[in-house]
């Protein structure tokens, strides 16, 4: 392997701006396999949930809960090692180890284990983004970085891209067992070239601070410390913790809305979610990056701003999309708010990364993925999946909707020969409706997060 290394440095990969553009693109493609890794429970849960009889409540676990409980509750520990060790060999044995996960989740023959196998993705997934984030705080300077870290950020618009589309098609044709090996495999290409292509690079290089400063180990009482006294850390955190609840759920469930509500298959609800949320999500977390960048070269408040207006203005087409009759609309109104909803990324990574020392970034990073991933990616798929199933029993007339519905083989249009029969209807529709609202009553927490993100704006302007 060295000797490969050995090569690929010979022939320039190493070389300032185009390994710095080498090294964005690879952790980019890196984002986007865990990213497909992790949301891809969404792709396939409708056919999981046919399949294996689930709850939405169960669903919401599987796409939620499994995956942040380990991912959230480790990424501390992982971040820390980050701070510490080569963070090249510590992400490139992650991505290997989540990419096995994936694959094993296709061979699942109930719900326990997938669920330990979705733990599993959790614990590999754990060293990757504090990691990323670390690396790029070293290679770019604080006027580029919100740019740097919207490159980044561009992987799970990217993930979702390819992990729907693709993944969808696949799910259609061949099952969604053969689905999750498809795209596991990537992931341990990947974790390779990680190893053999990039460098460790210099603590603290980009901040021109000195040399033991930038090599100082914080304790992580320290750090919190400093994080808890930063109205501007508390009030950027708020948001995004509180915007990632409602984000998360929605997102998890959007391809079982579309085949719900509008009779869509699996490849073609994964193809509109991939384009809405992928290219949707791609779009928004470009710009807001280089909006904050360059707004906020003369006015550093626009690093609050960007992620507080467009999280206020996305909650109003995404609340719509929820009420249209039309899946064009729904799907034209979900683009744009994905738009607005993904302009956030770069500049709060940016302006958290501004106030803590270079050794204290990856741990920091971890500490806002710990609750946002907690918080917001465990709790908020499972909330919608519970929100759900209670709405829905409350609106099915006949009889008790999880004994009818759920229990009963065929519930959410596996009927078999009763397909067309009244009660399957009156099984499906309930389930329809019922998240649709689930839906709606999410998007309200979108304001919630656009509220604390607009109060940052005061304690920016202090910061500098």
């Amino acid at each position: 392997m060295e000797n490969v290394g050995n090569v690929l440095h010979a022939v320039g990969i190493r070389k300032g701006a185009r390994y710095r553009a080498w090294l964005l693109l690879l952790l980019s493609l890196i984002y986007a396999s865990s990213f497909i890794d992790r949301i891809f429970i969404a792709v396939v849960g409708q056919s999981i949930k046919v399949d294996m009889n689930l709850t939405d409540l169960q669903l919401g676990v599987l796409g939620g809960l499994a995956f942040s409980l380990f991912y959230a509750s480790l990424g501390i520990p992982m971040a820390r090692l980050a701070d510490r060790m080569n963070r090249i060999t510590l992400i490139s044995v992650s991505i290997v180890a989540w990419s096995v996960m994936t694959v094993l989740c296709g061979t699942a023959g109930n719900f326990m284990q997938l669920l330990l196998y979705r733990l599993g993705v959790g614990i590999g997934e754990a060293g990757s983004t504090p990691t990323a984030h670390s690396l790029i705080s070293d290679e770019f300077p604080e006027g580029r970085r919100a740019t740097a870290m919207a490159i980044y950020a561009l992987g799970p618009p990217l993930g979702a891209i390819g992990g729907a589309i693709g993944g969808g098609w696949i799910a259609q044709h061949f099952g969604w067992r053969p689905a999750f090996w498809v795209v596991g495999v990537p992931g341990l290409i990947l974790g390779i070239i990680a190893y053999l292509t990039l460098r460790e690079p210099e603590r603290g290089a980009m901040d021109r601070v000195a040399a033991v400063n930038a090599e100082r180990n914080s304790s992580l009482r320290a750090i919190v410390a400093i994080l808890a006294r930063s109205p501007l850390f508390l009030q950027l955190l708020f948001g995004t913790v509180i915007g990632a609840f409602a984000q998360y759920g929605i997102n998890l469930f959007i391809p079982a809305y579309l085949t719900r509500e509008f009779g869509l298959n699996a490849a073609q609800a994964g193809m509109i979610f991939g384009l809405t949320i992928g290219v949707g999500g791609a779009i928004g977390t470009t710009f807001g990056g280089w909006l904050a960048d360059k707004r906020g070269a003369t006015d550093p408040r626009w690093y609050a701003w960007v992620p507080g207006w467009g999280t206020l203005l996305g909650f109003v087409p995404l609340a719509l999309a929820f009420l249209q009759s039309d899946w064009h609309v729904a799907a034209a109104l979900i683009f744009l708010a994905t738009i607005l909803l993904s302009s956030w990324n770069g500049p709060t990574f940016a302006a958290i990364h501004g106030l803590v020392a270079p050794r204290m970034r990856a741990t920091t990073s971890a500490f806002v993925f710990l609750l946002m991933n907690f918080i917001g990616q465990g709790g908020g798929p499972a909330f919608i999946g519970f929100l759900s199933d209670h709405l829905a029993a409350r609106l099915f007339a006949g009889g008790d909707y999880a004994k009818v519905c759920h229990f009963a083989r065929g519930a959410h249009g596996a009927m078999g020969a009763a397909l067309d029969s009244p009660l399957a209807h009156a099984c499906a529709d309930a389930s329809s409706s019922g998240l649709r609202y689930a839906m709606l009553s999410m998007c309200v927490l979108l304001v919630w997060a656009a509220f604390h993100y607009l109060l940052a704006v005061r304690h920016v302007a202090k910061r500098c």
